[in-house]
């Protein structure tokens, strides 16, 4: 996958084999966040195992619609950037909350297709905002992205959230096991080879996984064959006034979150995020949304832990990342394909996890690197933003007497760092000097946010 004068890597087509095995391993990167979120708004529903394996496939197939919408682009839909979609986080509390107070999933459904059209709307207002995201801004975002996103591949690493034997040492075994796979193909493997050390760690894993009873493919043979999602197989969307307000928060968090991951992975692969392909990628985040309250399935957004993926294998073309799209939409219409990729234990994903997650914080290092830091201002800008981006990681319920709509924004660790590290930079470098103190002078970055004159751009 060397590059050419005349293609860039990001619009680079790898051979047929290349494409499958990095494909995949994005899929298996994502996956268990990708089904995490119907497993949780449908058991907090109480649904029956019928409705929440229709809900899992459903949620596949438009991750893959989704994945190959952001990735190849559909007219101004689309950042053309190897970028890999699935459910938000952010969107799982409110979503319980209207799913179990009455409303039902047309509730959810009906609150999701106008947070989507909101978002398809918004998309240009977020572009125009680009300039307030200098390398200060997106470099503690991507940091505190990788730090928040740590705890999951540790409770992963443990045999996941639940589990009746979490934390027994035989689950941190094998994710250390498949830590120690990963790193070591990584370092002595062939260039091909140390590209999927995460598809190899896990595939290694699961191999040791099975013999020791770690998991069954009992349920593969329960899955059905074919399953296709029909629009409304809930009934016809409700839509209430508090559950849209709520989801409209949401939609506001998670264009926060989509733009650092969008901006995190402009600076990975060498091309940059302008205002017009930031507008286009949240455009596409919203229509993707919009399918997903249409084919029953929740607000969707970039996933940060396939970031974190394309930093470390160097891979930067977003074919890979549309061919894992495709992957996705046959594990939506061949569910039996879903259960044998469901089969992989958490320990397996969390010793790779800590491997990509790691990689995410390390990328927004190097962008800060490029940071004057020579006053105390940026320091505090970074100093207190991955401390309120940390706070509800470390304490997680810190904010549950607060409102619902502080809990949104708030309980999410990147929406809440991703807010301090802009209004701090609007506080310390956009805002008037104090008087008598001189102020610095800036030059203009190549996104438009400001840095002090005579910086490098990152």
């Amino acid at each position: 996958m060397a590059p050419t004068a005349s293609v860039h890597p990001v619009d680079e087509v790898p051979p047929v084999g290349q494409l499958a095995a990095f494909g995949l391993q994005h899929v298996l990167a994502m996956y268990a966040g990708a089904v995490a979120v119907p497993l949780i708004v449908g058991g907090a529903m109480k649904l029956s195992p019928a409705d929440l394996a229709y809900l899992i496939t459903a949620d596949l197939l438009v991750c893959g619609i989704a994945t190959l919408i952001q990735c190849v682009g559909l007219w101004r839909f689309g950042v053309r950037l190897p970028i890999m979609q699935g459910c938000t986080f952010a969107a799982v509390s409110p979503m319980v909350l209207i799913g179990t107070t009455g409303g039902g999933l047309p509730a959810i459904y009906g609150s999701v297709i106008v947070a989507g059209l909101a978002i398809v709307l918004l998309a240009p207002v977020f572009g125009r905002l680009l300039r307030y995201f200098p390398p200060l801004v997106t470099g503690t975002v991507i940091l505190v992205i990788g730090v928040s996103l740590l705890p999951v591949a540790g409770n992963w690493a443990a045999g996941g959230v639940g589990s009746a034997d979490f934390g027994e040492p035989k689950n941190i075994g094998l994710a250390a096991f498949v830590l120690v796979v990963v790193l070591g193909v990584q370092r002595f493997a062939p260039v091909f080879l140390s590209r999927i050390a995460v598809l190899i760690g896990i595939v290694v894993g699961l191999a040791v996984a099975v013999p020791f009873g770690f998991t069954d493919f009992d349920g593969v043979g329960d899955a059905d064959w074919v399953g296709i999602s029909t629009p409304f197989h809930f009934g016809a969307p409700a839509f209430e006034a508090s559950a849209i307000i709520s989801m409209l928060v949401v939609a506001l968090v998670t264009m926060t979150e989509t733009t650092g991951d969008l901006i995190a992975v402009g600076e990975l692969t060498g091309r940059e995020v302008g205002p017009r392909s930031l507008s286009d990628g949240l455009r596409a985040d919203g229509l993707s949304t919009v399918l997903g309250g249409v084919f029953n399935t929740f607000p969707y957004t970039a996933y940060a832990q396939n970031v974190g993926l394309v930093g470390m294998t160097r891979v930067r073309s977003r074919w890979v990342v549309a061919t894992a799209g495709g992957i996705l939409v046959l594990l939506g219409l061949l569910p039996k394909l879903g259960a044998v990729v469901a089969a992989v234990p958490a320990p397996v994903l969390g010793g790779a996890g800590l491997v990509m997650f790691g990689t995410v914080a390390a990328s927004g290092l190097r962008t800060l690197a490029g940071v004057d830091f020579k006053d105390s201002h940026n320091l505090t800008v970074v100093a207190v933003s991955v401390a309120m981006g940390v706070l509800p990681v470390g304490v997680p319920t810190i904010y549950a007497k607060f409102p619902d709509w502080f809990q949104t924004v708030m309980n999410s660790g990147i929406s809440a760092g991703c807010v301090t590290a802009i209004a701090l930079n609007l506080l310390f470098n956009h805002l008037p000097s104090k008087a008598g103190s001189a102020p610095q002078p800036t030059a203009l970055s190549p996104v438009g946010g400001e840095r002090p004159a005579g910086q490098e751009a990152v």
